[in-house]
């Protein structure tokens, strides 16, 4: 009978341990629609909404690490984020061969963004200071950065390079398209910002960790079922 009652509280040991939340990455740089940060606490948006979904559907809970994006990139060359959402293989700066990506879930647009809308052409740009996220990559831009064409005012989150933009620190900024649509919608009748032309088109998905610890297969499957299901679409016409 003791051997019993060990066996079952070894097992049940081993049951808590396994069903451990998931671990995901968010990046403090983000901003709505994509997430919104509270006391350093993800608490709502697109991608909130769609890792709660995930962590749901393998039987999880979903932790949110909210970290600096270089943060991030040393916590998954360490292997402790479990899953991180919403990137692009052009965006990394290693390969992280111990992820696993999984199907794409939508594209982003980053758009070149004005005050006033205009018909630009970057060649026409020389000189010119434009509002970006520290720590992004914008890999049709950087040769023009690394020359001097163009200049670099990084801020620490996509909202506040749009408030540096709006308070004419610069003319012009980087913003993906949702989250100029979700600024836009917070501003007064004929003070929205303009976008000006698109800077790149990506698609973006998940990468998830490949080890005994993480439901990887499980994880994956269900994005694929998201997918099929467009639950991905349900998810983004909450915040259009």
């Amino acid at each position: 009978m003791r051997c019993l009652s060990l066996a079952l509280i070894l097992l049940s040991l081993g049951s808590t341990a396994e069903e451990r939340p998931l671990r995901f990455a968010v990046s403090e740089s983000w901003a709505m629609p994509m997430i919104h940060i509270e006391h350093g606490q993800a608490t709502g948006g697109i991608l909130y909404d769609l890792q709660q979904r995930l962590a749901e559907k393998v039987g999880r809970r979903a932790e949110m690490l909210v970290r600096p994006r270089l943060r991030i990139q040393q916590m998954l060359v360490r292997g402790e984020i479990d899953v991180r959402c919403y990137v692009n293989p052009a965006w990394l700066n290693e390969s992280h061969h111990q992820y696993i990506w999984s199907v794409p879930f939508m594209v982003q647009r980053d758009l070149l963004v004005g005050r006033d809308k205009q018909q630009l052409q970057i060649s026409q740009m020389q000189g010119e200071t434009i509002g970006t996220v520290l720590g992004f990559t914008y890999p049709e831009l950087a040769p023009l950065f690394a020359s001097g064409h163009l200049r670099r005012d990084d801020a620490r989150t996509q909202e506040l390079v749009l408030d540096k933009l709006k308070a004419r620190r610069y003319d012009y900024a980087i913003s993906n398209e949702l989250t100029l649509q979700w600024f836009n919608r917070q501003q007064p009748a004929g003070h929205n910002l303009q976008p000006q032309l698109e800077i790149s088109s990506d698609i973006v998905a998940c990468i998830v960790r490949d080890e005994p610890d993480v439901p990887t297969m499980r994880v994956l499957r269900a994005l694929v079922q998201m997918r099929q299901a467009d639950e991905f679409e349900t998810i983004l016409s909450r915040y259009r």
